[in-house]
């Protein structure tokens, strides 16, 4: 049953991709993360010694059938947010959509790791809202899941006229690129603020990433868990 739903699923995007043809540019988001909605109750000391907000931008390069989406460092990073973008993972997410590949290289306190998994459609409801993003008129669409135990409510607005299979993170399985997606009412909300329909030039190559040790997502949720328990004792204590 799930090689059928794969396949159906490739039958589709080659449809799709016939009638964008081999459009190619750049999406630069805007990410705003609420580090307060996060801190357990029990440590609301926590929220003294960390900024409410933390916003940084990512930028996704896409052609064909790949994409990829990774940090945008700019002279006020460098200068504003020099703390923020210490905690921050330097993460860069790939996508081969033909081959239903979705891959991350992240960099954890100096330490490259390549997680591989497979493209995963999410459990997409769609709304009957509408939204207007730089011109484009988007179509809503959500669903509930759990992470790390707690449960997640996310809402995306994607943009029929765009590519498929195109938005930041994980958020790239719908009819139409993700211009902008919403996590737990404002917890986490990601915003397109440029769109750039062009070539592509030499220095963004849509490339799969290659280096870093390559473990499981099980493997590497692990490591993050153990993590944040030794951040979480030292601020404890």
């Amino acid at each position: 049953m799930k090689k059928q739903t794969y396949l159906v699923f490739l039958v589709i995007l080659s449809c799709i991709q016939f009638v964008f043809g081999q459009q190619e540019g750049v999406i630069t988001y805007e990410i705003t993360v609420n580090n307060h909605r996060t801190i357990p109750a029990d440590r609301e000391g926590m929220k003294a010694m960390i900024p409410q907000y933390r916003t940084f931008k990512q930028q996704l390069f896409f052609k064909a059938n790949e994409s990829i989406y990774k940090p945008l460092i700019e002279e006020e990073d460098e200068e504003n947010n020099d703390r923020g973008r210490r905690f921050r993972m330097n993460a860069i997410n790939y996508t081969d959509a033909s081959a239903l590949l979705y891959l991350t290289q992240t960099t954890v306190f100096g330490k490259k790791y390549l997680i591989s998994d497979t493209l995963k459609t999410d459990p997409w409801k769609f709304g009957k809202g509408t939204k207007n993003i730089l011109g484009h008129e988007c179509m809503q669409a959500y669903y509930t899941t759990t992470v790390d135990e707690r449960q997640q409510s996310i809402t995306a607005w994607y943009a029929p006229d765009l590519p498929p299979n195109l938005g930041p993170e994980k958020y790239n399985t719908l009819p139409g690129a993700v211009l902008a997606v919403d996590v737990n009412n404002a917890e986490r909300v990601i915003v397109a603020r440029k769109i750039e329909l062009r070539i592509l030039g030499k220095n963004e190559t849509v490339r799969m990433p290659a280096d870093g040790q390559k473990i499981t997502g099980e493997e590497f949720k692990k490591i993050m868990k153990e993590q944040r328990n030794q951040r979480m004792g030292r601020f404890k204590n």
